[in-house]
């Protein structure tokens, strides 16, 4: 006997069964691919992002991190002639003397003690306890004449200073036109900024600066 109702449900079945592969033919073959790529799309912009803000914040930790080890220092003026020209940039180690102590003979960047916004550079002559002497010409650390072959001349002054504990007797290697300890006295060891370690610009006169230990020479 036929029924009506069996085959109205049969029909419905085949209805959905069709309607379902249809979906799922239409998502196999690409009819709603599009909202996957939109959101792939949107993942890869904010991976993107993520990777600028990154490389940002690194690029930052980078920055502090060597003005934290090191300065920058562009030398004013010619009382470190021969060694230094007016206008050369210098690369200046901060790090230096945590690991190692000041030595005669280095090049070193300090606050001057008269202005401390103004940064000087100089050769160190005179270490903690150095009786420094210049006469005719010559300078003496401890009764022994210095030898000096960076200097641009021989000094045309005089005098003697007895370096205290805790500063440094530094001079211009331009002698005789260099603003340093023979003018305005000793300098406090916390005034360093650092050592000088080679002049970076410009180019053609890229360097590393040499800090011989002074020889002193028996008199």
């Amino acid at each position: 006997m036929y029924n009506f109702e069996e085959v109205m449900e049969a029909r419905l079945e085949t209805i959905k069964q069709e309607e379902l592969l249809e979906e799922q033919s239409a998502i196999q073959g690409g009819g709603v691919v599009e909202l996957p790529e939109i959101v792939e799309e949107k993942i890869n912009w904010g991976r993107f992002a993520l990777d600028i803000i990154e490389t940002l914040v690194l690029a930052v930790i980078l920055f502090l991190a060597i003005n934290a080890m090191s300065a920058r220092v562009r030398v004013d003026g010619f009382s470190m002639r021969p060694t230094l020209e007016d206008g050369e940039f210098v690369l200046v180690s901060k790090m230096s003397y945590y690991f190692g102590a000041v030595e005669r003979g280095d090049i070193i960047v300090f606050h001057f003690p008269m202005n401390p916004e103004e940064e000087l550079i100089k050769r160190v002559i005179g270490l903690p306890g150095d009786y420094v002497s210049v006469h005719a010409g010559v300078v003496s650390v401890n009764g022994q004449v210095l030898n000096e072959p960076y200097i641009s001349g021989a000094p045309a002054y005089s005098g003697d200073w007895q370096v205290a504990d805790g500063q440094l007797f530094v001079l211009g290697d331009n002698r005789n036109n260099s603003n340093d300890s023979k003018d305005w006295g000793l300098l406090p060891f916390d005034q360093i900024v650092g050592k000088a370690v080679l002049i970076y610009w410009p180019p053609p006169f890229w360097d590393v600066l040499e800090h011989p230990q002074l020889v002193a020479l028996l008199q």
